[in-house]
């Protein structure tokens, strides 16, 4: 048997599953393509979460177009974080190409054009069904996270919100948030003080800056109502397919912040509101992750806790995380550690950093008696890759370079009309596009405090009515002070006196 039937029934053997699956393309040997040595990833084990990742220009976005197109035929709903806008063209069948028709000769799989159910979402004032929710979902504990507090400023934030449990004030948006902090040592220090004992201004005021700097990153546009059901992720259209989720992110990069608070708050309610799964044969929800390193980047070391821990958690939940990025190093190794599914593009060893990081790629992959895996990793060409799975039962499938098939849809991005189009056609920006700014604790508070006010002056002109009245019944009459005068009565006396005798 010849080397090249060898690892024909090494990935042949290694890649064969018993349940569904999606073909990511098919292995290589000595730099080509063996037909029909196709590298399949079972859908049972989708929900242990991936990484995709690669220098600039090898493919990655592709990578990612080709799995998400996979997962919706199968019926499985995606949501794609599109931070450089090159992910709508999804929403329409690709033009077809002579490299691909060949491509997928090689590959021994035919090739199909087709569009796929897409829904636009944005996090600004982009167009695309608003993604919204509320101070009090986000909840004391995560809200002090992303602001980065100290343990004191934390106890400060969770008194604020037990203060609106307790007086049934609804925290909507950032200025309800901030109204009360500044009533806490204002108009109701006196009253915090003596149920939730005394509240530091300093504190607040550092509290305030910080969300002053959430705000301008964008927050006063995602904190409010109408609140986003994260159940309308999980659609199916009427032939079947999940609906591809696309959050329209490229005003966002320069707001990191921004970006991890959207990010912490929509894996944590994802997280709260869907049931158990188990161990289930294929997952509910997938997410992919683009430009990751910017949820890590300038994350702190509490929020990078609360990543991990939601990382570990919510795969029990049928829930899948697919992290994009340049090189494995962006990535924690904590969070690194729990991915099952890698998807290794070509990476450039310019400098000794660079080599570096290959080698310690390289580890992270296992052992191959058909490659040199540090040598592939710089060898690979632009739409082939290193993949690394889990078998249905849990364990690393064979190391195969592969040549990845082509997207199915169209690369580029949709044009105006196409846009307009496909938002005319979403169900979702009629339920959540309108503006909604009902009675929160911003109006309550001022309600509260303008009737205070008119308590105090009404107080006020009463005492001062009671004292003018006071001072003049005191005061004696003019005529009644002369007759009562101790000089009046003794020249009466002395008259008197003078008349007797």
């Amino acid at each position: 048997m010849s080397s090249k039937e060898k690892f024909f029934e090494h990935i042949e053997k290694g890649y064969t599953t018993k349940g569904d699956f999606i073909t990511m393309g098919a292995g290589m040997f000595n730099g080509e393509t063996v037909t029909n040595a196709h590298v399949k990833i079972p859908l049972k084990t989708l929900n242990r979460h991936g990484l995709i990742a690669g220098a600039t220009g090898t493919g990655k976005t592709k990578t990612l177009q080709v799995i998400a197109e996979n997962l919706s035929n199968k019926g499985i709903p995606v949501l794609l974080m599109d931070l450089k806008g090159d992910l709508s063209g999804i929403a329409q069948p690709s033009p077809g190409h002579p490299k691909i028709d060949e491509r997928h000769e090689k590959i021994g799989l035919p090739f199909e054009a087709s569009g796929f159910p897409v829904e636009i979402l944005s996090l600004s004032e982009q167009d695309g069904v608003r993604l919204r929710a509320t101070v009090s979902e986000f909840g004391p504990t995560l809200l002090s996270r992303i602001l980065d507090l100290t343990v004191t400023q934390e106890g400060i934030v969770a008194v604020v919100f037990k203060y609106c449990d307790d007086n049934k004030l609804p925290l909507l948006d950032l200025k309800d948030f901030k109204k009360v902090l500044q009533y806490a040592t204002g108009q109701g220090k006196k009253e915090f003080q003596e149920s939730y004992g005394r509240i530091s201004t300093s504190s607040t005021g550092t509290i305030l800056r910080k969300i002053i700097e959430l705000e301008q990153q964008g927050a006063d546009l995602f904190f409010g109502e109408k609140s986003f059901d994260v159940d309308d992720l999980v659609r199916i259209d009427e032939n079947g397919k999940g609906y591809i989720n696309i959050i329209r992110l490229t005003d966002i990069q320069d707001r990191p912040k921004l970006f991890s608070t959207f990010m912490l708050s929509l894996l944590a309610e994802i997280y709260s509101t869907f049931p158990e799964q188990g161990d289930s044969d294929r997952p509910e929800l997938i997410l992919f992750i683009d430009e990751a390193h910017l949820i890590f980047k300038e994350a702190s070391k509490a929020l990078l806790d609360q990543i991990e821990s939601i990382v570990k958690l919510i795969r029990s939940k049928g829930i899948g995380l697919y992290f994009v990025t340049q090189n494995p190093t962006d990535v924690p190794d904590d969070v690194l550690a729990q991915l099952g599914l890698k998807v290794q593009h070509a990476l450039r060893a310019f400098t000794a950093k660079d080599r570096k990081a290959i080698k310690l790629t390289a580890e992270n992959y296992p052992d191959s008696e058909f490659y040199d895996t540090k040598e592939v990793l710089t060898s690979l060409g632009i739409g082939e890759a290193l993949i690394s799975a889990l078998d249905e039962k849990g364990r690393p499938t064979p190391l195969a370079a592969t040549m990845l098939r082509a997207p199915m849809s169209r690369m580029d991005v949709l044009t105006d009309t196409e846009l307009k189009e496909t938002l005319g056609k979403s169900k979702l920006i009629k339920k959540y596009n309108e503006d909604i700014d009902r009675e929160s604790a911003y109006e309550i508070l001022n309600e509260k405090i303008e009737k205070a006010e008119k308590e105090k002056e009404k107080e006020r002109k009463t005492t001062s009515k009671k004292s003018s009245s006071s001072r003049r019944s005191t005061r004696m009459n003019p005529v009644v002070k002369v007759l009562t005068s101790a000089t009046f009565i003794r020249g009466v006396l002395g008259v008197l006196k003078k008349v007797i005798r």
